[in-house]
């Protein structure tokens, strides 16, 4: 352990347990975890980006609902390696993370690109159809795309950051 944990007597004991300090003794452990969690988001982020591009005038060809369809697969099975990998990397350095102001970022951020993806998929994508293919996105969907590519992009910083702050 770098430092002897200091906060709320969850975190302090969270940090504590024997899979924390197993994420920070054993020495594949925690690269080998992180590299999962950045896989995982590199396929998220990967899909919103794919999605709000789209959404924003590329390949209007391409059909909105068949994208969304086959992209909203593969960020939901993404979701499946980042939630459990953070969540232990978060184990090993729990109070140290819970008092980063960039890390709390980072979860408001995710957090807000949930309620933007949710409102989307809750309000102007249900008219999809008028608009799915060869005809320009609405502009709710266009604010959606732009918020979306905001809000990945830091959380993406904010996961760099932590390293420094």
């Amino acid at each position: 352990m770098i430092h002897e944990p200091v906060g709320p007597a969850w975190l302090v004991w969270l940090e504590r347990t024997a899979l924390a300090e197993a994420m920070r003794q054993w020495l594949w452990l925690y690269p080998i975890v992180e590299i999962v969690h950045i896989a995982g988001f590199v396929v998220l982020v990967g899909a919103a980006v794919m999605f709000d591009v789209r959404l924003l005038g590329l390949s209007r060809r391409l059909a909105v609902a068949d994208m969304a369809r086959h992209l909203l697969r593969w960020a939901r099975a993404s979701v499946a390696l980042v939630v459990p990998s953070g969540l232990l990397m978060f184990t090993a350095h729990a109070t140290e993370l819970a008092a980063s102001p960039v890390f709390r970022l980072k979860l408001a951020l995710i957090a807000a690109a949930g309620l933007n993806a949710a409102a989307f998929h809750r309000g102007v994508f249900r008219s999809v159809e008028a608009w799915n293919r060869d005809v320009e996105s609405p502009a709710a969907a266009k604010a959606a795309a732009v918020l979306s590519l905001l809000f990945w992009t830091g959380v993406i910083s904010c996961g760099r950051l932590l390293a420094y702050f």
